[in-house]
């Protein structure tokens, strides 16, 4: 088994953002969203729908009511809920991304940090009436230690990002110089894991 590089762009979100429902068994907090991405716009998700690759895949990590911290919560096999959703090139820009985008430059070598400003979690992913149709699986997280520890939702609406927003997290830097690009986890096999298909149960995200 082969863990992901865990160096990527991470915005930290307030634990006051929750999700429920959506045939999740608990209550999950947020903690962050980060992204994974391939190289120039090219493919770079971590996970797959019917063999297809994606450009970039966002994370929404949650870890469960009554944990303090991620490492925490990956001690418990259903401590962890990520929301996870699909980049596609689109011919236009996306507006709603131009201030995560523009930070970029602030933040191109490792364990540098900016306050982003003006915007919530909602203007990052899918409309309500756009999530509804998701697949569901246990795995694990996919940076290291990768415990098997984590509730997977993949949606299946994607988010439209023009090749120039994609190829704009190229800028960023490895600690050793390199552009940052390929940072995700190759696709694992499912090792007899059962992966669910919903079109009608809503994952809630609270908009904070």
């Amino acid at each position: 088994m082969q863990c992901g590089r865990e160096l990527t762009v991470q915005l930290n979100l307030p634990s006051s953002i929750q999700i429920k429902g959506g045939n999740l068994d608990d209550e999950y907090k947020a903690i962050q969203f980060h992204l994974h991405w391939g190289k120039d716009g090219g493919r770079g998700s971590e996970h797959t729908i019917d063999g297809e690759k994606f450009p970039m895949e966002m994370h929404i990590v949650h870890i469960k009511e009554g944990y303090d911290s991620l490492a925490e919560a990956s001690k418990d096999s259903t401590g962890v809920a990520v929301l996870g959703f699909f980049f596609q090139e689109s011919e236009s820009a996306n507006e709603k991304y131009d201030h995560l985008i523009s930070a970029l430059k602030y933040i191109s070598q490792p364990k540098t940090n900016v306050t982003l400003l003006g915007v919530s979690l909602d203007m990052f992913i899918p409309s309500e009436i756009n999530r509804t149709k998701y697949f569901r699986y246990n795995g694990s997280l996919t940076t290291p230690d990768c415990a098997e520890a984590v509730v997977w939702t993949l949606f299946e609406s994607t988010i439209p990002l023009s090749r120039n927003q994609l190829a704009a997290f190229n800028q960023l830097r490895f600690y050793d110089g390199q552009k940052m690009v390929n940072n995700y986890r190759p696709v694992q096999p499912l090792n007899g894991r059962q992966v669910y298909y919903s079109s009608g149960q809503l994952a809630l995200v609270s908009s904070v």
